[in-house]
């Protein structure tokens, strides 16, 4: 199941042929390097920016919360480590085409 889930999604993103064959363990059909790719790059993707300490403190007083109270986005997650964010930090996600225009969302990077 594992494997054709992720020739499922190699196919769906360019990387693999249909009709190719995934070889494991003998050796890699495709080279490592052609299965990378930049997440803050695809369209779908909404805008994350990472937020100095002013912008926080800022944040934090304007609706009268504390840091514990955001919502949390893992230090695993795929953007946060294109974007290299650390626990702690607090990023600012943009999403744009909402049917508001523009929605912006606060998270809480955490381990």
């Amino acid at each position: 199941m594992w494997l054709w889930a992720c020739s499922s999604v190699w196919q769906s993103i360019g990387l693999l042929s249909r009709g190719s064959r995934v070889q494991f363990p003998s050796g890699p059909l495709i080279s490592v390097e052609r299965m990378k790719f930049d997440p803050t790059h695809h369209e779908i993707v909404p805008e994350h920016i990472k937020l100095e300490d002013e912008e926080v403190e800022k944040l934090l007083k304007d609706y009268d919360i504390t840091k514990d109270k955001l919502p949390l986005i893992k230090v695993t997650d795929p953007i946060v480590k294109a974007i290299g964010a650390k626990p702690g930090q607090v990023l600012k996600i943009v999403r744009k085409g909402s049917p508001a225009g523009e929605a912006v969302a606060y998270r809480l990077v955490v381990k």
